[in-house]
C-alpha cells in the first residue's frame, strides 16, 4: 500500500542516519487478489566469524477492512525493535555476523493459510537456498508482538528446542522469567520456513494481547497498548543470546 511505502521509506532513512546499509529484496508474490510487489529490508552487520544469526520481524500490517487499524503491536513492534537493535549492534565489535531482516508480506493478503501468509520469509529462505547461503545461517531468531505492556512470551511448540532453551534460559539469568513463560504455544509465524529448510529457529511472540487476545488485529491495536519497557526486555535478551550463541558448540 501507499502507506506502507512511506513508512518503508522512512524507515530505511533511519537505518541509513545509524550508519547501515540497507539492503531492499525485492519480489512479487502471487497472492489470492493478485499479484503483490513486497520487499524485505536486510541490513547486514559484519561480525568477526562469517556465522550468520538472523534476526527477523515483520513490519507489515494485516489487510482489515473497515476497520481503522494501526497495528502498533502487531507490525510496528517488531519493526521498532529491529530498527533499535541495529542501532546497537552497528559500530561495535560483534563476534558473529549479524542480519536484521525487516520481512514484508507476513499478513495474509486474503484470509490466513499456508499460502496465504509468511511471503517475504519464505521468498528469503528461497533466495539464500538458491544462492548457496543458507547454510552460513547458523540461527534465526524471529520477534513478533513483542510490545505489549502487559508482556507474556510463551515457548513457542514449533521452535528449535536448543534455541529456545539458550533464550529463556538467558532472560532467566537477566531477570525477566516472569515475562518468559514455560508454558508451550503453538504460532505459525515467519520462523516456520527457516525450520522446514533446516535452520534452528526460534520465535519471541506475546500472542495474549489485551483480555482474550482481544486488540490483536483490532482498532485497539495501539501504541497506548504497548510499552517500551516491553521492547527494553526483549532487546536485552536478545543482545545477550547474542553473546552466548558466539560461545555455543551449536554454532559452527
Amino acid at each position: 500500500s501507499p502507506s506502507l511505502a512511506k513508512a518503508r521509506e522512512w524507515m530505511i532513512g533511519q537505518l541509513r542516519q545509524a550508519g547501515a546499509t540497507v539492503e531492499e529484496d525485492r519480489f512479487v508474490a502471487s497472492t489470492p487478489i493478485g499479484q503483490l510487489p513486497m520487499t524485505n529490508l536486510i541490513v547486514k552487520i559484519p561480525g568477526a566469524r562469517p556465522d550468520v544469526v538472523i534476526i527477523g520481524g515483520h513490519y507489515d500490517t494485516a489487510r482489515i477492512p473497515n476497520v481503522a487499524f494501526v497495528g502498533a503491536n502487531d507490525g510496528g513492534s517488531s519493526a521498532a525493535l529491529l530498527m533499535e537493535l541495529a542501532r546497537a549492534l552497528i559500530g561495535r565489535k560483534n563476534p558473529l555476523t549479524v542480519w536484521l531482516v525487516f520481512f514484508d508480506g507476513e499478513e495474509a493478503a486474503q484470509h490466513w493459510t499456508q499460502p496465504d501468509s509468511l511471503y517475504g520469509s519464505r521468498h528469503l529462505v528461497q533466495e539464500l537456498s538458491a544462492k548457496g547461503e543458507l547454510g552460513r545461517v547458523q540461527a534465526m531468531i524471529l520477534v513478533d508482538m513483542v510490545g505489549d505492556a502487559k508482556l507474556g512470551i510463551h515457548r513457542e511448540y514449533s521452535s528449535t528446542p536448543w534455541l529456545t532453551d539458550l533464550v529463556f534460559k538467558t532472560a532467566q539469568d537477566l531477570g525477566y522469567s516472569r515475562y518468559f513463560l514455560n508454558s508451550p504455544q503453538a504460532i505459525d509465524d515467519d520462523h516456520i520456513p527457516f525450520l522446514n529448510a533446516g535452520v534452528a529457529a526460534v520465535d519471541l511472540i506475546d500472542y495474549a494481547y489485551g483480555p482474550d487476545n482481544s486488540y490483536w488485529h483490532t482498532a485497539q491495536d495501539t501504541v497506548e497498548h504497548c510499552s517500551p519497557t516491553s521492547l527494553t526486555i526483549v532487546g536485552r535478551v536478545v543482545l545477550a543470546t547474542l553473546q552466548r550463541l558466539a560461545n555455543s558448540p551449536r554454532i559452527n
